[in-house]
């Protein structure tokens, strides 16, 4: 069978990468055209388009940027028509995907979502148009089954979580600085240019007046090495320190694509809010989570969600408590940074509270395996006769 898969994060495409691969267990004949990044490229050859030149959130953003989106969903819906696939895969990013699928199921291709959108958060009216033009949504989170049971979707199927299979059991790695006997603290600033410049900063200057601490940053070589020696390099105002010689030496170093080798010796972490909240979770390292965005975006995105929602940390979401604090905006400042900061490093009740919080995301998570059931639970939509 052929399966068109869309992508357009960092996230998407590591779960795509995945799912790839569990398709062509349970069908050997797959083939496979992909919207993606380097994870997908490995499993299944070139992109239709890479993340590098999708990654686009906020209202104001893909407002800026309109004409490139348009002309995204246009090619897109030429390069299904002219490949007949037997089904259309979105894997989050939902702005685009809904809007894909939904054309795709009127043309009579299979409509399939995985990774559900935030509709218990915002724009829960979008499920009466996925009701009608989805032929099956595969969900990750826990939570999500009361929703989906409640709100009448009985082609909703819970999956369990793709990060489950891809950090449990991985190999122990070697160390990154194996000559350097300072804790290690991750600063994970986002997969996104605009996450970065609003994130970052403060994260290197926190980094500034540590020197105790080895800080470093989690890079993606997809936003490219000068996007983050910006704020690196000698010379920078925002992230570095004076040396003895007159010069600004960087106040951390940069790894990149190695996230999960920098989480698996990582004493506590500075993340952006998203997935790598609970990729931090998982690995078991305390964590102060922050967000900082376009004030519009997020004036309407509150305005938007109103009282649903007490927390935007999914491991927060998922044990429906404050695990781990989130700094958000106005919040996001170098004096609160400051003391959340040595809370989690210095705070020994508060670092084993955090862990204890952890094992409780895991328990609730469940048990490995969700790109097996998602393949599956595809392979078997396809097969339903229209």
């Amino acid at each position: 069978m052929r399966y068109y898969i869309i992508a357009g994060e960092a996230s998407g495409d590591l779960y795509g990468a995945n799912l790839i691969e569990a398709l062509r267990k349970q069908d050997p004949e797959a083939e496979f055209r992909f919207w993606g990044g380097d994870a997908m490229t490995k499993a299944a050859g070139q992109p239709q388009r890479h993340i590098r030149d999708l990654a686009i959130m906020g209202f104001v953003e893909v407002v800026l940027h309109l004409r490139t989106v348009l002309g995204n969903i246009s090619f897109c819906k030429q390069d299904i028509l002219g490949w007949h696939p037997d089904a259309v895969i979105g894997i989050d990013y939902p702005g685009f995907n809904l809007k894909i699928e939904k054309w795709a199921h009127a043309q009579g291709i299979k409509a399939i979502h995985y990774i559900s959108p935030q509709l218990w958060a915002w724009k829960k009216g979008r499920l009466k148009g996925m009701r009608r033009y989805l032929d099956r949504l595969c969900y990750i989170l826990p939570f999500e089954q009361d929703f989906y049971a409640k709100n009448n979707m009985p082609q909703a199927t819970y999956v369990g979580h793709p990060l489950l299979e891809i950090i449990q059991g991985r190999p122990a790695d070697a160390p990154l600085f194996p000559n350097d006997p300072r804790p290690v603290i991750a600063l994970l600033p986002g997969s996104r240019k605009q996450e970065l410049t609003k994130n970052l900063p403060g994260m290197v200057r926190l980094a500034a007046k540590h020197p105790e601490y080895h800080f470093v940053v989690g890079g993606m070589s997809l936003l490219g090495k000068a996007m983050y020696d910006r704020f690196m390099v000698p010379g920078s105002e925002e992230s570095t320190q004076p040396s003895t010689m007159g010069r600004r030496l960087p106040a951390c170093d940069v790894v990149f694509d190695q996230t999960y080798r920098l989480l698996s010796q990582s004493f506590a972490a500075v993340v952006c809010s998203g997935t790598a909240t609970l990729e931090t979770a998982l690995f078991h390292v305390p964590q102060v989570v922050c967000y900082r965005g376009n004030a519009v975006s997020i004036a309407i995105a509150r305005a938007l969600v109103g009282r649903r929602i007490n927390h935007i940390a999914l491991v927060d979401l998922i044990d429906d408590s404050n695990v781990v604090t989130e700094l958000l905006q106005q919040d996001y400042n170098d004096r609160r940074l400051e003391e959340e900061f040595r809370l989690i490093t210095l705070d020994t009740a508060n670092r084993q509270r955090m862990l204890d919080g952890y094992r409780r995301v895991e328990e609730k998570l469940g048990s490995a395996g969700a790109s097996l059931r998602t393949a599956q639970t595809i392979i078997g939509e396809i097969k339903i006769e229209n």
